[in-house]
């Protein structure tokens, strides 16, 4: 574990080749669907960021989730693809009217969610969603020289997750366990929990144990 010295409360961490926001630690998260609805599905004005192997995964997926689709979401589409280059030449899912995912559907509560992953879930594909979905509220920075960086982005819609997260005494690197292996290995993720565990033992963060 390095030390990179920055002006916060606590330093960023670098774990393996990753530079860890300290907020991985702190932050305690846990989706609460009942309260947010999935709105980070339909707000915000980009469609999630995508990396190059995702697109095939994406487009061997339209045919399997087509029925979940609204009709303005098949006509963007139909029109523009279901992902695009935006004007920092990354790749994006397309959106419908500046906000919505194009892969949004809805159960019968009104709860947003994931077509992708609705179909994953179901066993109809193989692959679930963007790694960039999967790791949210972090955000993934590639520093193209073999180092990566993880950002926590605070929101007001997850007030909810917030919320849960302590009650539940979660903290966010736990609740990411799934896409932090799924995007890093088990290996890196073994080392950020020996991460976390050191700053438990010098009482730079509350310990988790019951």
């Amino acid at each position: 574990m390095t030390m990179v010295t920055q002006k916060k409360k606590l330093p960023i961490l670098q774990v393996g080749n990753v530079l860890v926001d300290p907020a991985i630690f702190t932050v305690q998260f846990c989706c609460d669907l009942s309260v947010c609805k999935g709105r980070c599905c339909v707000e915000g004005e980009a469609g999630a960021p995508i990396i190059p192997d995702e697109v095939r995964n994406i487009e061997s997926s339209l045919a399997i989730v087509s029925d979940d689709l609204s009709a303005s979401a098949k006509d963007v589409i139909r029109r523009q693809g279901a992902w695009y280059i935006d004007k920092d030449r990354s790749l994006d899912v397309s959106i419908v009217g500046c906000k919505d995912c194009v892969f949004t559907c809805y159960d019968r509560n009104g709860i947003c969610l994931c077509a992708l992953e609705k179909a994953y879930r179901a066993g109809k594909t193989e692959w679930m969603k963007p790694i960039s979905c999967a790791l949210y509220p972090l955000r993934e920075k590639d520093f193209h020289n073999g180092t990566f960086g993880l950002a926590y982005r605070w929101w007001n819609v997850c007030k909810g997750a917030l919320e849960k997260g302590r009650e539940l005494n979660l903290p966010l690197y736990q609740f990411l366990k799934d896409p932090l292996i799924r995007r890093f290995g088990q290996d890196w993720y073994d080392l950020l929990c020996a991460t976390a565990k050191q700053l438990e033992i010098q009482k730079i963060i509350p310990s988790t144990a019951p």
